[in-house]
């Protein structure tokens, strides 16, 4: 799967159940991106930086083929890019392992993860004070050029950057490309059924494949404010899926009117969802369907990782 297009790449960690507000804040736009004919466009699992977190065999395993089903059933073609799990690929743990012995501890330390992390006083694992390398990893070895990132990961491309140059004046090589983050464009916000920012967190989210009595109990669970004719929390969620210039007269039709307004929000979201959860539902009777997929995005990751891995370990001496 070798081509002239510029390489995108994107990983997702399989962590948490999938809600509306991950997919209309960046689900939606990536899926387009991938489709725009740009790119040669790799999407892994990120199941290795989900290690930091999650450690359960089987719920890896589960949130794995769910995360693979989410985005086969939002658009997805598995023919137009290759999805593979990160830990397929050996060569994502090997190149890391080679940027650590270039890398300090104080460089590390500045990153934003780890800064938070000692702020909050937590025990700090290996693994997440080396995030960032590993990140790196993900990305230089498959020359990427462009990686969709919201405004608080871009430094983690500054890492990326950062570390290529520094491998290539130490080794005196110019093996990796620097790459550039995409920030994409109206990302959305979603307000979660309190008003803050959707979030499984904070318990406040609306399933993205949830059935229609789901949706039923999320949205009229929707927090909303008494002092005004119109609620705004339903309103603002209600904009993901209709247009202002549709929902302001609507709006102004039934002012005070708090549960038609939410009566009117769940069937429109269940109509806008509908397609997408029946494409899930349909998958999860045939999960041969996701193992076949990741074993041939395994097979065309590997060939690309290793071709790169030939060069660095030339370039390092090992070979």
């Amino acid at each position: 799967m070798f081509n002239s297009k510029p390489v995108l790449i994107s990983g997702i960690k399989p962590t948490g159940d999938l809600h509306i507000g991950n997919y209309f804040g960046a689900m939606r736009q990536q899926v387009d991106l991938f489709r725009s004919g740009k790119y040669q466009c790799l999407i892994f699992v990120a199941d290795y930086h989900a290690l930091n977190t999650m450690q359960d065999a089987e719920e890896m395993r589960r949130r794995t083929r769910e995360l693979v089903m989410a985005y086969l059933a939002i658009g997805l073609d598995p023919n137009e890019v290759i999805l593979f799990k990160q830990s397929d690929v050996p060569a994502h743990t090997e190149l890391c392992w080679i940027f650590d012995t270039i890398t300090t501890m104080p460089y590390l330390m500045r990153a934003h993860a780890f800064k938070d992390a000692e702020a909050k006083n937590k025990e700090i694992s290996v693994g997440t004070f080396n995030y960032p390398l590993l990140m790196a990893a993900d990305i230089l070895l498959y020359d990427a050029k462009i990686v969709p990132v919201g405004q608080d990961q871009k430094q983690h491309i500054e890492y990326a950057r950062d570390t290529a140059e520094k491998f290539n004046r130490t080794f005196k090589s110019e093996i990796f490309t620097l790459p550039e983050s995409y920030i994409m464009p109206d990302v959305a916000i979603v307000p979660g059924t309190d008003g803050q920012k959707m979030s499984k967190s904070y318990g406040n989210v609306i399933p993205l494949f949830a059935s229609h009595e789901e949706l039923t109990a999320c949205v009229m669970g929707i927090v909303t404010d008494s002092s005004g004719d119109r609620p705004e929390n339903v309103y603002q969620i209600h904009k993901l899926v209709r247009s202002a210039d549709e929902l302001d007269p609507l709006y102004e039709e039934h002012r005070g009117k708090y549960k038609v307004l939410k009566e009117l929000l769940i069937e429109d979201l269940d109509h806008y969802l509908a397609p997408m959860r029946a494409k899930y539902e349909e998958l999860k009777k045939d999960p041969s369907i996701m193992d076949d997929i990741l074993a041939k995005g395994k097979t065309a990751a590997r060939a690309m990782s290793e071709a790169k891995m030939e060069q660095v370990r030339t370039a390092i001496g090992v070979a």
